[in-house]
């Protein structure tokens, strides 16, 4: 059985700085493509980041636009968990993450969606707010 587990989550002022952690569960890590997702009520879910399958720990990763240059993703093998650390952070970012693998290689690809992951994590919230 394949399950996601995060943490991290929290609430945190604009310009500050939160990393959140996926830990994998039943796969190896390297195996999954490994994405993260924001989800605010009466939205969409977006696609913040993804790191394709591969041992090599900084992987390729994928980001939104709007996260690309604050946002880093990164695994650690070691650990079995996919890392997301979050700085610069505003209050655009409020919402709740949700860390989702996927064995399709091309999940990681931008734009990043949803129906391309199969397993999903319960998710942490983050808040951003003064």
């Amino acid at each position: 059985e394949v399950r996601l587990v995060e943490s991290g989550g929290g609430s945190v002022q604009p310009g500050g700085t939160l990393t959140l952690s996926c830990a994998v569960l039943g796969i190896p890590v390297s195996s999954v493509a490994v994405g993260w997702f924001r989800h605010v009520p009466g939205k969409k879910r977006v696609g913040v980041a993804a790191i394709e399958i591969d041992f090599n720990p900084e992987g390729s990763p994928s980001y939104r636009d709007s996260t690309r240059g604050r946002f880093t993703i990164s695994r650690d093998n070691a650990q079995n968990t996919v890392i997301l650390r979050m700085s610069s952070l505003k209050p655009e970012d409020t919402g709740m993450y949700y860390c989702a693998a996927s064995e399709n290689g091309g999940a990681y690809w931008l734009p990043l969606e949803p129906t391309d992951y199969k397993y999903w994590g319960q998710g942490t919230q983050v808040t951003v707010s003064s």
